[in-house]
């Protein structure tokens, strides 16, 4: 009655059942919506006041992402005991995570106001090498389930910087939404690990942002990558849209009942061929179509994450947007 494992599992079974019923990223975000709605009206003069401009708010509000997100799983890693699994791959996924934002980091490192060490006093030389030591430190002690764990997390990290300041900076927007792709599959994943749906129970609540975050990221994808050249002709189109629209509605059934990660991925890709055929298919789309989507991915993924800065530099996106009605444009890609 009194054995350690006996009252461990008890407490995660107590603590699993609440989380069935209490989807606490909705909550945060709901919590948070004066907030958001303080930041839309106010963030014209926000903008203006911190020198963010059409020409570099993509990168400051990618560089911030990316650098939040990279914390976010560093800070909430590390509790391996909390897996359904014994052997799984989230590590290496956390590393990939790792290795990604800091080649994104190290490629813009001269947009990020770093102490120089070089010429510095001996006391400025002692406060940098400490913030170095504590940053590898966090990032180790985030994998400590084996021996080789900090080892490949620092790695990865460091990896990361010196490849991304050897190369030239990398396009804000792709790197982003990569990051978040990778974060959202892993919350799907893992979700106990994260703190977002314990033992893979995920609420309907869970699965529609899930589901949201899919369509939204393959929105921003095609959007911002696909040319509208007004090809297909009309007949084929309607039916090759209606074809591409059954299968992904297949697939989010399918996603619904397994919540399965390749499900998941396959229904990404799918909404991805939907807006991408819309696009293509099209004469012309409105004006920063894509910056209107990729803002929406920075809100939703926010609030996916409980970390409203994140829906905060999203809200600045949009805010920063020639005013448009860019919700027509997103009907006409279903």
């Amino acid at each position: 009655m009194f054995e350690d494992t006996l009252i461990v599992q008890s407490a995660i079974s107590a603590f699993n059942n609440a989380a069935l019923v209490a989807p606490a990223f909705l909550w945060w975000g709901l919590l948070a919506i004066p907030l958001f709605v303080l930041i839309y009206y106010c963030g014209t003069s926000a903008l203006a006041r911190i020198g963010w401009n059409e020409n570099n708010i993509n990168s400051r509000v990618g560089l911030i992402t990316v650098v939040l997100t990279l914390a976010w799983v560093v800070l909430f890693g590390g509790n391996y005991q909390v897996l359904r699994d014994s052997s799984t791959v989230l590590p290496f996924a956390v590393a990939a995570t790792v290795f990604v934002s800091a080649l994104f980091i190290g490629s813009w490192h001269k947009q990020i106001k770093v102490p120089a060490f070089r010429g510095a006093t001996r006391l400025r030389k002692f406060e940098i090498v400490v913030a170095w030591v504590i940053v590898l430190l966090a990032i180790g002690l985030s994998d400590m389930r084996v021996w080789w764990g900090p080892l490949m997390q620092i790695g990865a990290f460091v990896v990361g910087l010196l490849i991304g300041r050897a190369i030239r900076p990398v396009r804000p927007v792709p790197a982003v939404m990569i990051v978040i792709m990778i974060i959202t599959t892993l919350l799907l994943m893992q979700p106990e690990f994260f703190r977002f749906g314990q033992l893979g129970a995920l609420t309907p609540i869970h699965l529609m942002f899930l589901i949201l975050m899919a369509l939204v990221a393959a929105a921003t994808v095609a959007l911002r990558n696909i040319r509208p050249r007004g090809r297909i002709g009309h007949s084929a189109y309607v039916k090759l849209k209606w074809l591409a629209r059954i299968i992904a509605v297949l697939c989010m059934a399918l996603f619904v009942l397994t919540e399965s990660v390749p499900v998941f991925l396959g229904m990404t890709v799918m909404f991805f061929i939907v807006c991408a055929m819309s696009v293509w298919h099209s004469d012309s789309v409105i004006a920063h179509a894509g910056d209107y989507a990729f803002a929406l991915s920075l809100m939703l993924f926010g609030v996916l994450m409980t970390m409203p800065a994140i829906t905060a530099l999203g809200i600045l996106r949009w805010v920063d947007l020639p005013r448009a009605n860019p919700w027509r444009q997103f009907g006409r890609l279903l």
